[in-house]
């Protein structure tokens, strides 16, 4: 228990370091993310500033330095940043999935082509408002798409915006009736949120990806069932094939590479 209890100090600890000092700044930041097979270069998006302050900040304290790619699925995305993969004093915290999250910065301008650089998070179940994990992240390898392919997945993105919203809805009402003092029933916040739920979708429209869009699935290839519920933040702009190089490593059945593959150092180029 006191073991625990002194991960979770540190934890908060490591937190508020990142808060206390995030950068600020409109420039484009560029990274160079060194690997143990091949370097790629990144961008990091100013319209996810919570995101990209925030990577930042874990670069700069040197917390991907030597961690694992700890899950790879090929043709589908390569992911870092849990904090169990990483040898020295990171590696007794808790698992940062759960514990480190920061709010969800969905863009349409920012979708899963291939490269690019998104958050990991936890499920809708547990995780009704889409936030994203502090330190985990993904790289999008993904595949070529047809158009018929792409109207299924416009259908998935609507599917899960609509439950995104519903779920905040939820959780709007039901914190609403708390702090009015009011007790209510679940099926009476169903209810309440279900109203709100009818308004918002009178001038719901529905998402569509853009012709723009269209072509980089069509040709570079990604993942566009995940826009919309997973923030993408960034993208690779130079090293597309130390992607797939990874990707291609062998992987047991829990998507874990049979060969460590690790992250150097990441370095910033451009702040």
């Amino acid at each position: 228990m006191r073991l625990y209890s002194k991960k979770i100090l540190y934890l908060i600890f490591f937190m508020v370091t990142v808060s206390c000092n995030a950068p600020g700044g409109n420039e484009t930041t560029t990274l160079l993310i060194k690997t143990t097979l091949g370097d790629m270069k990144i961008k990091l998006y100013d319209s996810t500033p919570h995101h990209r302050d925030n990577f930042i900040q874990l670069v700069n304290s040197g917390f991907y330095n030597d961690i694992s790619f700890h899950r790879i699925i090929k043709n589908f995305m390569i992911q870092a940043g849990a904090p169990l993969s990483k040898s020295g004093s990171f590696k007794n915290l808790p698992d940062t999935i759960k514990t480190y999250t920061i709010p969800a910065e969905f863009n349409k301008l920012n979708f899963h082509k291939k490269g690019a650089l998104a958050a990991a998070r936890q499920g809708n179940d547990v995780n009704p408002e889409m936030r994203s994990s502090g330190t985990q992240f993904y790289i999008v390898q993904g595949v070529k798409l047809t158009d018929d392919e792409l109207n299924q997945a416009e259908q998935r993105i609507n599917s899960n915006m609509k439950q995104y919203k519903f779920n905040n809805f939820l959780k709007e009402t039901s914190d609403s009736l708390r702090r009015a003092g009011k007790s209510s029933t679940d099926a009476e916040i169903q209810e309440f949120a279900s109203i709100k739920m009818f308004q918002f979708l009178t001038s719901y429209k529905d998402y569509k990806i853009s012709e723009e869009q269209r072509n980089v699935y069509k040709t570079s290839g990604g993942t566009p069932r995940l826009d919309g519920t997973y923030t993408v933040f960034g993208e690779v702009i130079e090293g597309l094939d130390i992607i797939d190089k990874i990707a291609e490593v062998q992987t047991d059945s829990n998507d874990k590479p049979l060969n460590d593959v690790k992250i150097i150092k990441i370095q910033i180029l451009k702040n």
